[in-house]
């Protein structure tokens, strides 16, 4: 039998809608699950101590970066491997069993794993649109990362080592309906304000992931997003749209394909 040899951490507040099926798509390979919930008014908690996850709180501090780092700096964690997911995301079956049967024999000069992420939304796939596949560091060898701090789109960054990518993917899909995704978009644009206030003025000087064309998934992405910002203001969401909606197919995905990528330029 193989040894159960990760760690998943998961942050919460009034996620009752979905913590069981993130929670339970995780226990055939995790060996710990850590909830680390901010207070939830749910049962969010209540749910996750029934699964077998061990629930800490800590009161919000502002930003998920933050409280992340809280997690890998307070939680006891004792295996080999930390893994971030969301409470509205799930591993599919044959991640899991790839998790399974990989992480063992994972060679000692590789410190991460990049995972697909595949977007839901309105019950449906967005494979075009170039929102499939998803490349993102969601696994790390204990102690060997640490999350940027980002008001947005901040992302675990190692100390060193090699990186390979997991076959399978894991799904992100909120169930929470159009109004609350329209909500947590807005609070998204605020906090990507913030990060660009940050930038001007200099108003921290973390280290975080630069912009390079040829660099990895995520530097390509900050490296476009930067001649984005350059770009008029209000031509940039048209511009967005059309390259989303039309050059990158997203109209193949049908009217949630459009709403999608009409929500996503314009807001």
């Amino acid at each position: 039998m193989i040894q159960k040899n990760i760690t998943v951490i998961i942050l919460t507040f009034n996620e009752q809608i979905h913590i069981e099926r993130c929670i339970k798509s995780l226990q055939s390979f995790a060996k710990e699950i850590l909830v680390v919930d901010s207070y939830s008014t749910d049962d969010t908690v209540e749910i996750a101590k029934s699964l077998g996850a061990k629930v800490y709180q800590n009161k919000w501090p502002g930003n998920q970066a933050k409280q992340f780092q809280w997690a890998l700096d307070n939680c006891p964690i004792d295996t080999e491997w930390i893994m971030r997911m969301d409470a509205d995301e799930f591993v599919m079956p044959k991640l899991a069993e790839e998790i399974t049967q990989k992480l063992h024999n994972v060679p000692n000069d590789v410190s991460g794993i990049y995972i697909k992420r595949r977007v839901y939304f309105l019950d449906k796939w967005i494979r075009y649109g170039d929102y499939y596949p998803i490349w993102l560091l969601r696994i790390w060898r204990n102690r060997y990362g640490k999350i940027e701090q980002r008001w947005m789109d901040e992302h675990i960054r190692l100390s060193s080592g090699k990186t390979i990518r997991f076959e399978n993917d894991f799904v992100d899909d909120n169930k929470s309906g159009l109004t609350a995704w329209t909500t947590k978009h807005n609070n998204y644009a605020t906090r990507e304000a913030i990060d660009a206030l940050n930038k001007i003025y200099n108003f921290t000087d973390e280290d975080i992931e630069k912009g390079n064309l040829f660099g990895s998934n995520i530097e390509r992405k900050r490296w476009f997003r930067q001649k984005y910002d350059r770009l008029p203001l209000f031509i940039r969401p048209i511009i967005y749209f059309h390259y989303r909606y039309f050059l990158k197919f997203g109209f193949l995905d049908g009217k949630e394909g459009f709403i999608w990528h009409f929500l996503q330029g314009f807001w």
